[in-house]
């Protein structure tokens, strides 16, 4: 059964990037445009990971994140910040808010796969050497 993530993101352009490059990963995706429907979607949904912008109408995703690391339910969702914004200090509220990773737009699709598989165990096992 594919494993389900959620795609939070307020520009179509990047959620349709995102979301194609995924499903031809083998990723069921769900997606949300803001934050309030994020919370309302990771709380129903339960996804295996969660793909999150930062900056969303209504609610921004460091609050997201915050929310649903601090909540028994969700806190071992593994969360990667996805933004625009590379600043020092951005990657430092986002690893406060417990984000998993950090990955800056514009990124590279391949390293958004590898962390993605990265966080959800499927990563090359790692052969011993002879």
């Amino acid at each position: 059964m594919a494993k389900k993530i959620l795609l939070v993101d307020d520009e179509t352009d990047i959620v349709t990037l995102v979301s194609s490059r995924l499903k031809a990963s083998g990723y069921d995706v769900i997606t949300a445009i803001d934050g309030m429907e994020a919370l309302d979607k990771a709380r129903k949904e339960k996804p295996e990971l969660i793909l999150l912008d930062v900056m969303l109408p209504k609610l921004d995703g460091f609050k997201v994140c915050h929310i649903l690391k601090f909540d028994d339910n969700f806190k071992d969702i593994p969360i990667i910040m996805f933004t625009a914004r590379a600043g020092e200090k951005d990657s430092k509220i986002a690893y406060e808010s417990k984000a998993d990773d950090y990955v800056t737009k514009p990124f590279e699709p391949t390293v958004l796969l590898s962390k993605v598989k990265n966080l959800l165990k499927e990563g090359d096992p790692i052969k011993p050497q002879k």
